[in-house]
């Protein structure tokens, strides 16, 4: 059984392929949801004002028939201009009459009202990108051009007859925005129904040039009262592009026939907002199906800009999550169960998760790095939770697994949360690494749904198999753990840290201040790296590794210093320091013992 496309599917796929192709055409019920009355409600709304004053004994009959009072009490024919000429006599007053029905109050400006909705916004990223170059709007407020400027386009507006012989033409502009009822502050603004039987000639030609060339996106326009833009629809003769209409505005009779005539589409929408923000994001996963693969240094290239523009943190999140995703997607394609699985092909797991994760962890260390202000901070700590969701998930029920395979798909993760701790201290901002410690949790194994913080979950010395792996040739080292992690992130850090002695430092700060978190929390195993290798301590006399004693000095100079509240105050600190370097000597002594017995 065939299931046919969504128009809506359909109109972001033309409109993809074809950028420039599909003209707008925006009635009321795009800005009533911002908050703007229609140009028939103003009419109304001001005849009942003039009612009031003139004869309020007829107050209701200019309420139920605004045009039959206007006639019965009034010369000349109803209009804009006439209305308005006859209540506001200059221009300052008639701005001043207009204002409430358009202008927000510094209270609707908070509420968001009379403010570029939703699909203002949407259509103008529609306009930025090229997808749309012309809007026909039967709207006389300003909000579409609002919108506009808020993305940088500056559009050529018509919102005269007499402008179309001077503008450019509609293939070379960037965008035009045609206004054929006018501007609010216009007294040729055209609102009545009848003012809406026919347009001047300039506007017959120039709409019928728009529906001739270009595929038409309606929405919140009805049809059922400008019946002259209705004639000009029936006569035009375009069959080259399909016509959409969005669901809520195309049910009356008006709209059924013209959509009948030109074989339309209505779109499920249930308005406007629903119609534009769609479309945008429609053509936004078109686009990115259609990009090739980024490289890494693009990849950073890329965050670069994203992240001092606050107009790009959407775009910012979707690089960093598009990177999580595809470290994830490989650590969950790794087996649970390999048989006869040897040296070699330990190397190649660990290789492979390395490679996989290697993109995230160049934007990782340049994130941080150059997000001093911590303005996205809750970023790279969600994607370390969504790396370790993908990777440390529990099988299935009743299906056999090795613990060290599932340990082994932590890798990335823990590779992850080693880069964001580094960079965190090498721009001093510890309260970082802190959060990630702590917030980011998983599950503890592939068989339990007890979850475990960072700090506990993503401990270096849990990986398996660290003896066994080719890339040591042999040698026998203190700390593997460590040595594996130093060397498998410095890609990440080479333009940030070319120093090689200054990132061994970082490291060893890393590491040490891991297990300050990891003392405090009881009774759990401390990781231990080369931190607390011999060659990492002070002189003998005052029996202090290196990495402390950064650490206090960095505490004296650091005014957003986190570990003395972290830990208890300045006695407890003192305290889990003291037990944290007795237990670093300890673990030196025993790694030692552990390479002369092995020799």
């Amino acid at each position: 059984m065939s299931h046919p496309l969504s128009p809506g599917i359909m109109l972001a796929t033309s409109m993809q392929a074809q950028p420039g192709v599909y003209a707008l055409l925006l009635g009321s019920g795009v800005s009533t949801g911002a908050g703007i009355p229609t140009g028939w409600g103003v009419v109304k709304n001001l005849i009942r004002r003039v009612a009031v004053l003139e004869d309020k004994d007829t107050l209701k009959q200019a309420e139920s028939d605004p045009e039959g009072w206007w006639t019965a009490h009034h010369d000349e024919p109803l209009g804009y201009s006439t209305l308005l000429e006859a209540l506001a006599p200059t221009p300052s007053a008639r701005q001043a009459v207009l204002a409430e029905f358009f202008e927000p109050t510094d209270e609707e400006r908070q509420e968001g009202i009379k403010r570029p909705s939703k699909a203002h916004l949407a259509i103008a990223e529609l306009v930025k990108r090229g997808a749309v170059k012309v809007i026909v709007t039967t709207n006389f407020d300003r909000l579409m051009e609002q919108a506009l400027d808020s993305v940088g386009v500056a559009p050529q507006v018509i919102s005269r007859p007499e402008a179309v012989q001077g503008m450019k033409p509609l293939a070379h502009a960037p965008a035009t925005v045609i206004k054929l009822h006018g501007d609010y502050l216009d007294l040729g603004s055209r609102n009545t129904p009848s003012e809406l039987e026919s347009y001047p000639q300039e506007w017959n030609d120039l709409v019928s040039q728009v529906l001739d060339q270009y595929g038409l996106v309606i929405s919140g326009w009805s049809a059922d009262w400008d019946t002259a833009l209705v004639a000009l629809m029936e006569a035009a003769p375009n069959r080259r592009y399909p016509l959409f209409w969005d669901q809520r505005s195309s049910r009356g009779t008006v709209a059924q026939r013209l959509l009948a005539a030109r074989a339309g589409l209505v779109v499920p929408a249930a308005g406007a907002d629903e119609l534009f923000t769609e479309l945008a994001s429609n053509l936004d996963t078109l686009d990115k199906l259609a990009e090739p693969p980024l490289t890494t240094a693009m990849a950073v290239g890329r965050l670069k800009r994203y992240l001092p523009n606050p107009v790009h943190r959407i775009d910012l999140h979707d690089l960093v999550m598009a990177a999580v995703d595809r470290a994830g997607e490989a650590t969950q394609a790794q087996p649970l169960l390999i048989p006869g699985l040897d040296e070699q092909g330990w190397g190649d797991l660990y290789q492979s998760h390395r490679e996989a994760v290697m993109p995230l962890l160049h934007l990782l260390a340049t994130g941080v790095w150059h997000d001093t202000t911590d303005e996205h901070a809750d970023l790279w700590v969600e994607a370390l939770q969504r790396l370790v969701d993908l990777s440390a998930t529990q099988a299935p029920s009743g299906q056999q697994y090795r613990p060290d395979l599932w340990k082994v798909r932590l890798y990335p993760a823990i590779l992850a949360h080693y880069v964001i701790g580094v960079a965190a201290i090498a721009r001093r901002r510890d309260h970082l690494m802190l959060r990630v410690l702590g917030e980011v949790q998983g599950v503890s194994d592939a068989a339990h749904d007890q979850r475990l913080a960072a700090h506990q979950l993503l401990d270096p010395s849990q990986l398996p198999q660290l003896n066994e792996l080719p890339r040591w040739n042999g040698q026998r080292l203190m700390f593997l753990a460590s040595h594996l992690l130093r060397q498998d992130n410095r890609a990440a850090f080479d333009s940030l840290v070319p120093d090689d002695d200054l990132y061994l430092r970082l490291t060893h700060d890393w590491e040490y201040r891991l297990g300050l978190v990891q003392t405090k929390e009881s009774g759990y195993f401390v990781f231990y790296g080369d931190s607390a290798g011999e060659l990492q301590w002070g002189s003998r006399s005052q029996g202090v590794p290196s990495c402390e004693t950064r650490f206090l000095d960095r505490q004296m100079h650091d005014p957003r210093w986190p570990w003395t509240d972290y830990l208890g105050g300045a006695q407890e600190q003192q305290a889990i320091q003291d037990t944290h370097r007795g237990n670093m000597r300890d673990a030196s002594h025993q790694a030692r013992l552990g390479l002369s017995r092995a020799h």
